[in-house]
């Protein structure tokens, strides 16, 4: 009994229990604000507009983050019995002081602000930068990180982002030139690429109809028709692979060939 006593002796202490309503107060009010700040912004109109705020949310939720942890440590060191009134007024110059030190941190937090207020790009985005071409997965105060297609992740300060290209704020336009062989008649190989562009218009994702361009060039071993597909930034490598695959399949079903390099040869 004396143990359970002294337990509950200690627990009664308002540093103990204190300490912990501080803490626990803490966590849910960030938890309630972030999903407070998600069910604020996250609508929008389109999937961009989606991204852009769902980025927004990601920032605003670190801001929220160290601003309850101020006011956590801040009423922790009252609880103790520190002069929290005068620490606050001697903030003023330890202010400056952590300013100076921290610049490279300060352009990092007004850069990642400028980035989506500007529309440079959000969260999901792919972009290049500096010949690295990835989608934006995360995007922090301090930095942005990139990924590759094959797992490579870049990160980068956000104070460097002077200059970045932006492939995915409008649909990519993908322009596909199938060499035919010239003993191929004209209009038959126009109905067969009706039928692929029927077919292509299936492929999830595609914005508007594909369509015919017409005959690009006559090249030395064939005749080069020409296609155009409008679809997503970031599915548009897949979409051609489907895209030529459907071509090979009706090329083959109706027998028009593909050529190899050709070299034609003339005696006297």
């Amino acid at each position: 009994m004396e143990i359970v006593g002294n337990i509950m002796a200690f627990l009664s202490k308002k540093e103990v229990y204190g300490l912990a309503i501080i803490l626990l107060v803490s966590i849910a009010l960030y938890h309630f604000g972030k999903l407070l700040i998600e069910k604020i912004i996250v609508s929008g109109k389109n999937a961009y507009e989606r991204k852009k705020r769902r980025t927004i949310v990601n920032l605003i939720s670190n801001i929220f983050k160290y601003i309850i942890f101020i006011l956590a440590v801040l009423f922790i060191l009252d609880l103790y019995g520190v002069d929290t009134k005068a620490l606050i007024a001697s903030l003023g110059v330890l202010g400056a002081v952590i300013g100076l030190a921290l610049q490279d941190t300060l352009k990092d937090f007004i850069s990642g602000i400028t980035i989506i207020m500007d529309n440079y790009f959000v969260v999901g985005d792919i972009v290049t930068y500096n010949n690295f071409t990835g989608e934006v997965i995360d995007m922090g105060l301090k930095s942005t990180k990139i990924k590759k297609n094959n797992g490579e992740v870049l990160v980068i300060a956000n104070r460097n982002i002077d200059q970045v290209v932006n492939i995915s704020q409008e649909p990519a336009n993908i322009v596909i030139d199938i060499p035919t062989s010239y003993e191929a008649k004209t209009e038959r190989v126009e109905k067969t690429i009706n039928k692929i562009l029927a077919e292509i218009k299936k492929i999830e994702g595609i914005k508007k109809d594909p369509k015919y361009l017409g005959i690009s060039s006559l090249d030395d071993s064939c005749v080069k028709y020409t296609i155009s597909i409008l679809c997503p930034q970031d599915n548009q490598w897949q979409i051609k692979r489907d895209a030529l695959k459907i071509i090979k399949n009706f090329y083959e079903k109706d027998k028009i060939k593909i050529p190899y390099n050709q070299i034609e040869v003339h005696y006297e």
